[in-house]
């Protein structure tokens, strides 16, 4: 695969050139904060109020990539198991509590969510890795987990809140299948498959029209670095085969890890789970 750029040395120091260089990298995002400029006037001119939040909302994300830039800088520059790890967890720890503010009324919801994002994005990754689709170095791992642990994040949020919603709402039918011998889980399996389809429709659209109505971001950030669209191409078929795999596992397991907690010991709907709004 062609090189996309040519990267930015790691200093070492007090190294005056990193920084310059560095600097001269970020005209192009300054310049790109006018178009933030007029979505902000665009806001105030509508009365939508929410001129001060975009205006965070930039300003975060610009402080969070550039801490990013320079971790992952460091992270690349040491090639270290220890440090590639600890990346993958802080990203699975941040993906479970947002997920799991999603579905804030599910018990547990935020470890449900954390544990489930773990299992499918770690199964995925040992089966690219084994295939030798990609190498174990920092500069494939983390970007690639990155990816799916954020597809995974926000398809495990969808599948957990509309199990408890869908749970709430046919409580009666539920209870009555309860009432006549069904398991807990018998007696939600249609839930269960309905939160699922919900969950990953989003992702199968995105896969069935892939290349049709956008580039999607891999793709384009390989062709504007430089790469090869037929190379581009490649990489970015393995990339909607993991994000659907990652995405698939990380929902089934959380409806198997959160039902539980829908029931009481004795095969009883947990009310008090589901009177919560």
């Amino acid at each position: 695969m062609a090189p996309l750029a040519s990267p930015i040395p790691a200093p070492t120091g007090v190294d005056v050139s990193f920084w310059m260089e560095f600097a001269k990298g970020m005209l192009k995002p300054l310049a790109a904060l006018a178009i933030v400029a007029m979505a902000v006037v665009l806001s105030f001119i509508q009365k939508l109020e929410v001129e001060k939040e975009m205006v965070y909302a930039i300003i975060r994300a610009f402080f969070q990539l550039s801490i990013i830039g320079f971790v992952l800088q460091f992270i690349f520059t040491h090639n270290n198991i220890v440090w590639i790890l600890l990346a993958y967890m802080f990203m699975i720890i941040v993906a479970g509590y947002t997920a799991g503010q999603r579905a804030q009324h599910v018990p547990c919801g935020k470890y449900i969510a954390g544990v489930s994002i773990l299992v499918g994005t770690m199964i995925t990754m040992l089966l690219l890795v084994s295939l030798k689709v990609f190498p174990f170095t920092p500069r494939y791992i983390i970007p690639v987990s990155g990816m799916m642990i954020g597809s995974s994040m926000t398809v495990t949020g969808v599948t957990l809140r509309r199990l408890r919603d869908d749970l709430r709402i046919q409580q009666v039918l539920v209870e009555t299948a309860l009432a006549l011998g069904a398991t807990p889980r018998q007696a939600t399996i249609t839930l269960v498959r309905r939160a699922l389809v919900i969950a990953l429709a989003p992702v199968l659209d995105n896969v069935k029209t892939v290349g049709l109505i956008s580039l999607p971001g891999a793709m384009t950030g390989l062709i504007m670095g430089g790469a090869s669209p037929l190379e581009a191409v490649q990489l970015q078929i393995v990339v909607m085969n993991m994000l659907l795999g990652a995405c698939t596992l990380s929902s089934i397991m959380s409806t198997y890890l959160s039902w539980p907690f829908f029931f009481t010991k004795t095969y009883q709907i947990e009310t008090k789970v589901l009177i919560s709004q």
